[in-house]
């Protein structure tokens, strides 16, 4: 008796593979407004920490000098690796007080958020307001966090809703 060999051909049909692309398109949609969301959640979390950091430099600050510091320079702080602002930052946000000059009185992200939004901050003897800002999202709407002397961190505009 002869053996019989089938041949067996593994190939996909047009229509499958227009299938199996389609399904990815429609996977991809669902996933990229997530992952872009995640991503702009992450950037907000160096916000939480620099603020926080901020808060403990001013409390150093007020504990050697009974006042509050007016200024970046004069509380002594800077966001890691600053290398005077602007696009090549590895920091986001844009931390400090409205006016003044750059690594003075307000320290520029990546993100390049203009001073405009530090407009609240403030510093005298008894009480601080710090910010920080950053368009995270890409919408042109900046996102705009402040910390107060309770170390009360607050979300002065959400750019994620």
């Amino acid at each position: 008796m002869g053996r019989r060999y089938f041949q067996h051909t593994v190939g996909f049909t047009l229509v499958e593979l227009m299938i199996v692309v389609a399904i990815i398109a429609f996977l991809s949609m669902v996933c990229v407004p997530s992952f872009t969301r995640f991503l702009a959640k992450a950037k907000r979390t160096e916000a939480y920490m620099n603020l926080g950091s901020i808060y403990a430099a001013q409390k150093v600050f007020w504990a050697e000098n009974g006042r509050y510091a007016g200024s970046l320079q004069e509380l002594g702080w800077k966001p890691e690796g600053y290398h005077g602002g602007g696009q090549d930052e590895r920091f986001f946000y844009t931390y400090g007080f409205a006016g003044g000059s750059e690594g003075a009185h307000h320290c520029t992200g990546k993100l390049g958020a203009g001073t405009e939004h530090l407009a609240p901050a403030h510093a005298s003897a008894n009480e601080f307001l710090v910010c920080a800002a950053g368009d995270i999202d890409g919408d042109g709407t900046a996102d705009v966090m402040s910390v107060n002397q309770f170390n009360e961190i607050k979300i002065v505009h959400d750019d994620l809703v």
